[in-house]
């Protein structure tokens, strides 16, 4: 059996940092909290913080600030490419808000990072996951990131 690596553990840092983000740009917004508010309040009570026995993972601390910050700098950037990607009838403003600051923090990772645009998609879904479990949101969630991602690389599906 292979043994986790450093690799492993960086991985689980950024998928960390991915779901913090999102948790991070929904409390945001129903508490109307600003960036440097909440983005300290992560990184000292939420990262490799223990609740009642259970250990959160520890995050990717740049990736996390990049993806909150890109966020809210592009977040009119990032709402109108969340905007084409639904259908017309669901506007950002009417879809859930843990959905809406998800759709954010993917976006931000799309129009502001280097990361492979499949590999954004496959996180995201993830996270969708992590706060769904049951619904059909990951296919949801799916469908308007990878129409997201084409608008955002178009380069990264030619070929």
């Amino acid at each position: 059996m292979k043994k986790p690596g450093r690799n492993d553990a960086a991985r689980r840092a950024r998928s960390a940092a991915r779901l913090y983000a999102v948790q991070a740009l929904f409390q945001m917004e129903a508490a109307g909290q600003s960036v440097d508010s909440v983005v300290p309040e992560f990184e000292t009570h939420r990262f490799g913080a223990v609740y009642d026995g259970d250990e959160m993972a520890e995050g990717d601390v740049d990736l996390f600030r990049a993806l909150v910050g890109e966020a809210v700098t592009r977040q009119a950037r990032i709402d109108q490419m969340t905007d084409r990607a639904l259908v017309a009838t669901w506007p950002i403003d009417r879809i859930d808000p843990t959905l809406r600051a998800l759709f954010r923090a993917a976006g931000a990772e799309l129009v502001a990072r280097d990361t492979p645009p499949r590999v954004v998609i496959t996180e995201f879904v993830e996270v969708a996951r992590a706060f769904f479990p049951e619904g059909r949101e990951a296919g949801f969630v799916n469908a308007v990131l990878d129409h997201m991602a084409r608008e955002a690389q178009p380069g990264a599906f030619a070929g």
